[in-house]
């Protein structure tokens, strides 16, 4: 199972909070999203990155990108980078793929092989912080995009609901020792800020 899970980096979202492209928002000396490929690549045996707007601005991440949506830039959420995602790897023969954000710089090390350690063929796995569900962190079933894509285009968002839809399996990450919350998510300037810190003094 594991030779057939892959990567999808999420990168449609609107960025409004931060003010700038966050997936280029420089972070320690590159792209923010950068630091997601390189945490998440050696997790997975294919990578590839769903987003909007202008797809050659992040080409240099040498994977797929895909358009996750025809529609205004982040007007139908992370389901439709979730979708493009599980219909890409569904047609480049994987059974499973596991989502990221663009904003988490220091997802776990673990985190596919956490994820999968739930044992689940047709239902999704979903991370649990010690903050709570993280619900763009989840192994998702290929299996279930006919289902997924059909609730979709009857107006469904919200990734929680398609999880609870498809059923899902809860997999707990304990808090770190030190250093930054692998959940860590950097949506404002300030968030900026502190994981400049811990990744030059962590």
């Amino acid at each position: 199972m594991h030779n057939s899970i892959a990567g999808i980096i999420l990168a449609g979202g609107r960025s409004s909070r931060m003010g700038q492209d966050k997936p280029l928002t420089p972070l320690a000396g590159k792209p923010m999203i950068a630091h997601v490929a390189e945490r998440l690549r050696p997790q997975v045996t294919a990578l590839a990155c769903s987003a909007n707007g202008d797809l050659e601005r992040l080409h240099f991440l040498d994977c797929p990108i895909l358009p996750d949506s025809g529609a205004t830039i982040g007007e139908d959420g992370p389901l439709a980078g979730i979708l493009a995602g599980m219909q890409w790897a569904q047609e480049t023969g994987h059974s499973h793929i596991v989502t990221a954000p663009t904003d988490a710089p220091f997802l776990p090390l673990d985190l596919v092989a956490r994820l999968q350690s739930a044992n689940t063929q047709n239902h999704a796995a979903l991370a649990i912080s010690q903050t709570g569900p993280e619900p763009l962190f989840v192994l998702w079933p290929c299996s279930a995009l006919p289902v997924m894509t059909k609730r979709f285009a009857q107006g469904e968002r919200g990734p929680r609901a398609l999880l609870e839809l498809i059923s899902y399996q809860r997999v707990d990450f304990d808090a770190p020792d030190d250093g930054p919350d692998p959940f860590f998510n950097v949506n404002r300037p300030d968030d900026l800020a502190a994981a400049e810190y811990w990744i030059k003094g962590w």
